[in-house]
């Protein structure tokens, strides 16, 4: 997978693939609502899971009921690669379909 930062205009063309998805000082982020505290905890785990068979890991931060992910590439600077892109594409086939807060 490339490391390579994306430009702004790609970016921002690859965001408007993945509804919820924002960018947040350099780097993409999106936080996801759920019903209950146990789901939100069983998202956490598996966003874990896919970060780790991607060995590239994002902040994440358990709410309540909410689950927050903000992700961008140390190796290329800090900024946003096709890596990111990938976590978050990843994450949105396996999070249910809540909408982002």
């Amino acid at each position: 997978m490339a490391t390579e930062p994306l430009s702004q205009k790609e970016i921002e063309d690859r965001l408007r693939e993945l509804p919820g998805w924002s960018l947040d000082d350099n780097r993409i982020a999106r936080t996801y609502r759920l019903g209950t505290h146990f789901a939100a905890a069983a998202l956490v785990v598996h966003v874990a899971g896919i970060q780790d068979e991607l060995d590239h890991h994002s902040d994440l931060t358990l709410g309540y009921n909410t689950v927050a992910l903000a992700v961008n590439t140390h190796s290329a600077g800090g900024a946003v690669t096709d890596l990111d892109f990938e976590l978050a594409r990843r994450v949105e086939d396996i999070a249910p379909g809540h909408g982002a807060s």
